[in-house]
Formats: structure tokens, C-alpha cells, sequence
């Protein structure tokens, strides 16, 4: 066994304990594994030992990589990095789902060049209101889902959202349980949230996809 799928086991069994402990089923959570400037042999290795979701940070690294990997059959693309309009084109073509929308530019421009099904998509939300970081202030998010919703390209599943960095379990807790909660009150079912750190608090509170990276590829360089 590989390096790489000896720790996706590992992963694995973290998922379902999560689950367990949240009294859902494990079928309830899509493990995204983030392969951004990872090469493309390492993906094989994680293909080989079951993985099918994996996740992009950059428009043209996932275009790229989509060309050298097309022959792995089942394999899906998740877009899950800021996205600028003249780079949408990679993205409506290659992705199963894009997890960073923010913006009505960019959701229009998805939704024209969408060629196949409808895109899934989760709306970015900035819950710390950090500067430093994309995504919509909460309280814009009414008229944003309502514009996105109209648009016949893509599809809205739910919500995305990278929490400011905590050493304290409750308070990343209160962020995802916000989030929850944001995306039941505009009746939408997806939640992408939790990354190496806190993927299983992200479970327990909900999460149905989480982006693992680091956990399944090492640190990057």
C-alpha cells in the first residue's frame, strides 16, 4: 500500500468515527482531496485506492490536470479556489462543482459557458469578516442566492466557507453551526466546510463535503 492510501484510510476512518459520533451516515459526507500543486501521480495513487472527489485551487492547474488525467473513469473535479472571469471558461468545462462563488460576474459568466448539466455551486461566506479573504458578508447573501437561482447554468447547493484559523475547538464550532444555520434559513441542503484541521468538528456540525489536503498528500512545498 502507498503511502497516500495508507493515510486516505486513515482519513477514511476519521470520517466515519465523525459520523458516528454525529449519528449520520457516512454516505452523508464527500471527501474532497485537495490535490492543488500536488503532480498528477499522486492523484493516481489516491484514484487507485478508491478516491473519486478532488479539489483545484487554481483554474488552470485544474485544466491541466483534467487533459492529463481524462482517461480515469468516475474521476470528479471540485473548483474550490477563487475564480476571476477571464479564467471561468476552465472551470464551466472541467469541474463537477465549484465551491468558491462570491461574485454575480462570475456566476453569470459560469452559467453562459456551461455547456453540460447545470454546475453545482456553493456560495462563498466570509463568517470572520477578515480582510484578508473572499467570500460574502452573511448578510448579503439574500439577494446573491436569488440571482444565482435564476441562472439556467448552474445549480446552488449550499454554502462554502473557510473560517479564520482557531486552536480552540468551540469557537470553530460556532462558525460551522453558523453556517448551518445560514444555509437553512435560504433553504439550501449543501455545506462545504472543514479542512485538515477540523474536518471532524465540521462533520459533527453538519458539513457534507470537507477539503482535505494536507492529511492525504503531506504539507505541501
Amino acid at each position: 500500500m502507498s503511502e497516500v492510501a495508507e493515510r486516505l484510510a486513515q482519513l477514511q476512518a476519521r470520517v466515519a468515527a465523525a459520523c458516528a459520533r454525529a449519528g449520520r451516515p457516512v454516505e452523508s459526507v464527500t471527501l474532497v482531496a485537495v490535490s492543488k500543486l500536488k503532480p498528477a501521480a499522486l492523484i493516481r495513487e489516491a484514484y487507485e485506492a478508491g478516491q473519486r472527489d478532488f479539489g483545484e485551487n487554481y483554474a488552470q492547474e485544474l485544466r491541466d490536470k483534467a487533459a492529463e488525467l481524462a482517461g480515469l473513469e468516475g474521476l470528479r473535479w471540485h473548483a474550490i479556489g477563487p475564480l476571476q472571469t477571464n479564467k471561468v471558461k476552465y472551470v464551466a468545462k472541467a469541474a463537477h462543482a465549484f465551491h468558491a462563488l462570491e461574485r454575480l460576474e462570475v456566476a453569470q459568466e459560469l452559467s453562459k459557458r456551461r455547456a453540460s448539466a447545470p454546475l453545482p455551486c456553493y456560495a462563498e461566506v466570509n463568517l470572520g469578516g477578515e480582510q484578508s479573504k473572499s467570500g460574502l458578508a452573511p448578510e448579503a447573501l439574500g439577494p446573491f442566492v436569488e440571482a444565482v437561482r435564476a441562472l439556467p447554468g448552474l445549480r446552488l447547493e449550499g454554502l462554502m466557507a473557510l473560517p479564520p484559523p482557531t486552536e480552540e475547538p468551540a469557537q470553530a464550532r460556532g462558525y460551522f453551526q453558523r453556517l448551518r444555520e445560514l444555509a437553512q434559513e435560504h433553504g439550501l441542503a449543501g455545506l462545504s466546510m472543514g479542512t485538515t484541521h477540523d474536518f471532524e468538528l465540521a462533520i459533527e456540525e453538519g458539513a457534507t463535503l470537507v477539503r482535505v489536503g494536507t492529511a492525504i498528500f503531506g504539507e505541501r512545498a
